[in-house]
Parts: C-alpha cells; structure tokens; sequence
C-alpha cells in the first residue's frame, strides 16, 4: 500500500527506498537543520517528499520538534532513518528506533575500561613504600654534592 502523497511522487515511489533524514538549512557557522522524508538516492539538499519537524542545535536548549504521528506514518509505510535521526529521535522518547542506529566502531567495551583504569591493590601499595624510603636516602646524595662543589670551585 502506497502512502497517500501528491500525484507527481506515486509513481517514483513504488521503485524507491525513502529515508528519513535531516537537511541542512541556516546560515554560515549557524546551522539549523530540518527532519524530512526523500528519497535516498535524492540530493541531500534537492526537494523532498514532506518536512516533518526541525533542529535547532545552536541554540542554548537545544531544539528538536517533530510531528510524531507522521515519523510513524513513514516508518510503517517502509521509509529508513539515518543514523543520526534515529539517535536525536530515541532521546526525545520514540521507541523501537534501535534497529536504524548503527554502532560505533572505534569504542572499547566496558568490561575493558576498568581493567585498565584501575592497577591492583597490591601494585599501588608497593610504589607508596618505595617513595618513602626514596625521601629518605635523597638528602643524603644532595649533601655530598654540596660538600663535593664547593671544592671543585676552590
């Protein structure tokens, strides 16, 4: 069943692969971006088939609106949904959205980061030992240096 859209789009539909995805829109070093359905194959800034809601990442809340009812509407009717949207639109509280996120390739697993991040009891206590017996024998090289210079400079 194809999604009820103008005329000019039912036949160009059948064949392609929608996405829902943001567009870049705003000025230089201010971006803005809006969240609509096109096609995939489609200019990323070409035309597209419905605009569905806005991002607002520069401002001090940040802002993303959404119509709900039409991301649901899109999604049942077989459009995707980049990466990106699919991660601002689970945050705002969509669900079933975990299928379109991919992971991130280069992120060690949590089983890892403690094992490194904290050294064994044992070790931390050996090196505390070794500085405090360091403190003591130091003062006593420096003095002979002292007592060794003024020599020399004589």
């Amino acid at each position: 069943m194809l999604p009820r859209v103008a005329p000019r789009f039912r036949r160009r539909l059948s064949h392609t692969m929608l996405v829902i995805r943001l567009q870049r829109t705003g000025r230089n070093s201010t971006p803005t971006y809006r969240v609509v359905v096109a096609e995939k194959a489609a200019a990323v800034k070409g035309k597209s088939l419905e605009v569905i809601g806005h991002y607002l990442p520069g401002r001090d809340p940040v802002v993303l609106e959404f119509k709900a009812d039409r991301v649901h509407h899109w999604l049942k009717s077989g459009a995707h949904i980049s990466n990106t949207v699919a991660r601002l639109l689970s945050k705002q509280g969509v669900k079933d959205l975990e299928g379109f996120m991919e992971r991130y390739t280069h992120r060690r697993s949590k089983k890892e980061l403690p094992e490194e991040a904290a050294p064994p009891p044992a070790a931390a206590a050996a090196p505390v030992a070794e500085t405090k017996e360091e403190k003591a024998e130091a003062p006593a090289p420096e003095a002979k240096e002292g007592d060794d210079k003024p020599a020399e400079a004589a």
